[in-house]
Formats: C-alpha cells, structure tokens, sequence
C-alpha cells in the first residue's frame, strides 16, 4: 500500500477538512437498504462482546491524508485489531493504522462498473482482503454473490463450500437469499438471524415464558387449593372426632346412671 503523506489540519478542523457526507443523498433501493442495515446489524450482534472488531455502513474512508477528495463510502465493511469504542464519524486511514479486512458491496446495473473499479482501490490503496459483491436483484452478476481475495491477486476467489462464501475474516459462510444475503455459522450449523426473525423469536420465546409461567403460576393455584381442601377436610375430620368423643362420653355418663 502506498499514501502519500502531506499536511493534515488540527482536530478542530477535521470535521469540515474530512466531512462526513457530501450533502446528497444516499441512493438505494428499499431492497438494498434493508439489506445494509441488516447485515450490520447482524455483525454488530456477532462481534458485541469483541472490543476489536469495528463494524460501519456507508461511512466514508479517508486514504491520502490531506486530500479531502480521496474517500470511498464501502455499502458496509468489517475492520480488525482497532477499539470500536472510539468514536467515529468518517475514517480516516491513516490514523486507523489499517484498512478495511472485509468490505461488501451491494451492486446493481446502475452502479456496476462503479463496484468494480472499486476492487482495485480497495485492493492497492486500502489493503482490503475479501471483497464482496452482492446483486440482490441478480440484474447483472452471475452469480448474484461473488467475493474476491484481494490481496491475492485480481482474480483470486473466496472459497466456496456447499454454494456459500467461505469468508475467513468473519469465520462465517455467506449465501445468496433472493434479495438476501445471509449469514450461516458453519460452527453451529446455524444461520444467523436477521433482525426480522430475531423480534419474531424474541416475541415467541417471550409467548412461551410467558405460556410457562401461567401454567406454573395455574399449577400453584391448584396446587394451593388442594392444600385447602385438605386443611378443611383434616379440620373437619378432626371437628367429627371431636364430637363422637363428647357423644361417646354423654352415652357413657347416661349409662353409668
């Protein structure tokens, strides 16, 4: 990788030398929104305890320190070995101490030769080692998911197992979905959730709880109205034994006279 290095403006001034956005808005699909938010909200859960993993969508990456103009804004894109406690409202290259190690593109016809003149720069300047691409609408990539080993060579591919992406930097399997990209644990066997089926299996697994504890709590019920029978029921036995003792002794004064 190489930078050029140049003069670079105080702190104070970074957030109008290096902005954040440039005013336009972001244009995607409701398709390729979801998609974005999902999968970082996906990542975001997966790597929650690990304070050195960083998960960011849409955020612009400074590479030439001084040049307000060198910046790329990945779809999403996965980042190694850095405090994800820090905060962040661009990121800036050279100060990160590395680039992205995964970044993933959602393309379309519209921004096809865009996201792939992308892989070069993410390749030279940025150092970026898997690089994938998305067309959840499958308009022009065949096949709709392809990733790329940068690092090793323009066309160097992600290993497939079983038609999914094997991505070393996530230690997780990616598959094509229909409009989807999912995400599948080969450890468990298991796809990760998207945020739509983790509230349904939140909202199922809070109905059996809840299923639970009215059974239990209808249990207990039972349970302490059997004991109040039972109490009533040992009173009044013990009330019965009470009375033929005094009727045996009425029965037995009256014989005696």
């Amino acid at each position: 990788m190489h930078l050029s290095i140049s003069s670079r403006p105080s702190e104070a001034d970074c957030d109008q030398f290096y902005p954040d956005s440039d005013g336009r808005p972001v244009g995607e699909t409701p398709v390729h929104f979801r998609d974005i938010s999902d999968l970082r909200e996906i990542l975001d859960a997966r790597f929650s305890d690990d304070e050195q993993v960083y998960v960011a969508a849409n955020m612009f990456v400074y590479y030439v320190p001084g040049n307000q103009l060198k910046h790329v804004s990945p779809d999403l894109f996965l980042v190694r070995g850095i405090d994800k406690t820090k905060p962040r409202r661009r990121y800036l290259l050279w100060e990160e101490g590395k680039g992205p190690d995964l970044v993933i593109e959602l393309t379309s016809k519209s921004t096809r030769e865009e996201d792939v003149d992308k892989k070069w720069l993410y390749r030279d300047f940025l150092g970026v080692k898997e690089y994938v691409m998305f067309d959840p609408f499958a308009e022009y990539l065949d096949p709709q998911l392809q990733g790329f080993l940068l690092q090793q060579g323009d066309d160097a591919l992600m290993p497939v197992v079983s038609g999914r992406l094997v991505s070393q930097v996530l230690g997780l399997h990616l598959e094509a979905d229909g409009e989807e990209l999912r995400l599948y644990d080969p450890l468990t066997g298991q796809w990760l959730r998207t945020p739509r089926e983790e509230r349904a299996y939140a909202a199922e697994t809070t109905a059996k709880l809840n299923q639970a504890a009215s059974e239990r709590d209808q249990a207990t019920s039972e349970r302490d109205q059997a004991t109040s029978e039972r109490d009533r029921a040992l009173a009044d036995n013990g009330r019965l034994e009470q009375e033929l003792a005094q009727l045996r002794r009425r029965l037995a004064d009256m014989g005696d006279k």
